[in-house]
């Protein structure tokens, strides 16, 4: 008897919606910003603290911008998002106080730091910080918004984060934004938000996960107007 390998059916636009975020959303994001940071696997290969990274990635735009995100959903379960801001500077100012301190008080009194391999991810990010890698360009005068966007694995390259894309930019149009900025460690990624009608506006090399990589690993900034 023959049996047939079948493929998994691809996801078409009746298998998902996309909607704006809700505050019982909150977990299944940060769920995928951590299992997403690495060049889109799990955070666990530079950092061990899913609160902290989940808290560093996630805390502004879910507890002060809300209404500026939007998730993707399939059989009642969140797969993807997408976090924004319609302001950088405000989102800058912000995180320089609440957020930035309490992300400080996990590092230092939870003892987050303290871990071997938060350390030397730390102290690489230091090294970053005194070589001037982390000095990218203003960019918010002319691409005020910005935004990170985000798939779990199996749902990716479906047209899902068009979608989301294509929603946070109708999103931002009504708001009367005139443009958006977002930065990316991937070339697969920065041919998609070319696609979408980014150029690309700088490019800076990052040498933070060179214990972890055998490649040169670059950030590119893109930026849109609306």
């Amino acid at each position: 008897m023959c049996l047939l390998m079948l493929r998994p059916l691809e996801p078409t636009a009746a298998d998902y919606l996309i909607r704006p975020y809700q505050s019982q959303d909150r977990q299944a994001v940060r769920r995928i910003a951590y299992a997403t940071a690495f060049f889109g696997n799990s955070a666990k290969a530079f950092f061990d603290g899913e609160q902290f990274l989940e808290d560093s990635l996630t805390s502004y735009y879910l507890d002060y911008e809300p209404e500026s995100c939007f998730v993707a959903e399939s059989q009642g379960k969140v797969i993807g998002y997408l976090i924004g801001s319609r302001d950088y500077r405000a989102l800058e100012k912000r995180s320089q106080g609440k957020v930035l301190s309490g992300l400080f008080a996990q590092l230092i009194f939870q003892g987050v730091i303290f871990k071997k391999k938060n350390f030397i991810f730390m102290l690489k990010l230091l090294r970053s910080f005194l070589r001037g890698e982390l000095n990218v360009p203003d960019f918010s005068g002319r691409y005020p918004a910005c935004l990170h966007i985000n798939l779990a694995e199996g749902f990716r390259n479906f047209g899902i984060g068009r979608r989301l894309m294509e929603t946070f930019l109708d999103y931002l149009s009504r708001q009367g934004v005139k443009g958006v900025h977002l930065a990316t460690f991937s070339e697969d990624a920065g041919r998609f938000y070319q696609r979408m009608g980014f150029i690309l506006l700088h490019t800076e090399k990052r040498s933070y996960f060179d214990h972890l990589l055998t490649k040169e690993v670059f950030c590119y900034t893109y930026g849109k107007k609306i």
